[in-house]
């Protein structure tokens, strides 16, 4: 068994994975935005090449076919989402005038470090795939074989956002996929897996965090930096307990006008702000009350249009009506309402204790789709964080024994 897990190629994590959603490094961010609210995916993939199709609609999108390409000039470089967009308009300049910010390039939003994102073969093994997560990669953009036809080609060219190489189509795969499928394969491990997330000394002090009635923007760079760590940024009460959370994966279900929120709000406020259901009226009105005395007219007018098309509520009634009846993640309406009904990520943090075992903090982390579990004590003080990263150093510790 324990070879057979060895012998497993990309390939196999591959299977079912959607072809990736794609942008031209030189699409706008408005155009990214129009990406991000129609995607049931948090990020879409940027590329060096020009990928640009006609939509049905007569919109010429940054996505398609690219039938003449070079494989080294034509590469994913990036990827973005809605969390780098709100810190880009969080800079006073794009507060002062965001509808001009959005007509800069997707490529100030990129992160200037590189691999982040790597293309690998499908071929190329878990190991090698674990090796290079471990490295720092986020994202292994893998082509996936299609054999279209030309009339389907033709067929699917109006499609804006799937980028397609002379029959191949990409996916990308990610640290929770590779956690997903070695969670499969647990039995191989033991009894690893039962230890304790502080007997095998998993649980990183390294965290970021911000007091309960601090200003939320103080919190921008560090929101910026657990994007990039694939982590969060801890809310604590001045004695050092954990309260919630500002997440990133959270504030990637909601829309740009976020933005205002976080330059307004403390971050005790804009968790409530951010909490899936949609923010409370007060809260809207405090926003645009703090917008106006700060004449930041452009800003105000993009959150005030958003609002009016949204048409909050936050009624406990609506909250259990969207709770039994999912909406899909498409269109205006959930990006606008800043909250997607597919998700369920709420400001209150994921916690396990020390003696949690490995397995169960795995399955934490999976069941939330975070890559991450906070760690605390029994009286909530906050003792660190475990990451995906940690657990995968851990399994390949052990496969390295039956490699």
């Amino acid at each position: 068994m324990a070879v057979r897990l060895l012998s497993h190629e990309l390939s196999d994590l591959c299977l079912g994975k959607p072809a990736l959603r794609s942008l031209s490094v030189t699409s706008t961010i408005a155009e990214a935005l129009e990406v991000l609210k129609t995607s049931d995916d948090n990020f879409v993939s940027v590329w060096s090449c020009d990928h640009k199709a006609k939509t049905s609609s007569g919109f010429e999108s940054a996505a398609g076919f690219c039938d003449n390409y070079d494989d080294d000039d034509c590469r994913c470089v990036g990827k973005v989402c809605m969390v780098d967009v709100i810190c880009y308009l969080c800079k006073d300049e794009n507060l002062v005038s965001p509808s001009v910010a959005l007509k800069e390039p997707v490529s100030v939003l990129l992160p200037k470090i590189p691999g982040l994102v790597l293309h690998v073969e499908p071929s190329c093994s878990l190991l090698k795939a674990i090796d290079l997560i471990l490295e720092g990669a986020q994202n292994l953009v893998v082509p996936i074989k299609t054999n279209l036809s030309n009339k389907r080609k033709q067929h699917q060219r109006p499609s804006p956002t799937v980028t397609v190489h002379k029959g191949r189509e990409f996916c990308w795969l990610t640290q929770e996929d590779v956690i997903r499928f070695l969670l499969s394969s647990i039995g191989l491990f033991s009894p690893v897996p039962a230890f304790s997330i502080d007997t095998l000394g998993i649980i990183s002090s390294e965290i970021l965090t911000i007091e309960y009635h601090s200003p939320a923007s103080a919190a921008i760079g560090a929101i910026s930096r657990t994007l990039v760590d694939q982590t969060s940024v801890a809310v604590v009460d001045s004695e050092g307990c954990l309260i919630g959370e500002i997440s990133p994966f959270t504030l990637a279900c909601c829309d740009e006008t976020v933005a205002a929120a976080v330059k307004t709000l403390s971050s005790g406020d804009l968790m409530a702000y951010i909490d899936c259901g949609g923010p409370p009226e007060d809260l809207v009105r405090v926003v645009s009350s703090r917008l106006k005395e700060r004449n930041l007219n452009g800003m105000l007018e993009h959150f005030s249009m958003s609002m009016s098309c949204g048409g909050f509520s936050s009624s406990s009634s609506d909250e259990e009506s969207m709770a039994a009846s999912p909406l899909p993640r498409s269109g205006r309406y959930s990006r606008s309402m800043s909250y997607s009904a597919r998700m369920v990520r709420r400001a209150e943090a994921i916690v396990c204790h020390p003696k949690s075992s490995l397995v169960a903090v795995m399955i934490q982390a999976i069941s939330h789709r975070v890559n991450y579990v906070w760690v605390i004590e029994d009286d909530c003080s906050l003792v660190g964080i475990v990451t995906f990263s940690d657990m995968l150093k851990v399994f390949r510790e052990h496969l390295e024994t039956i490699a």
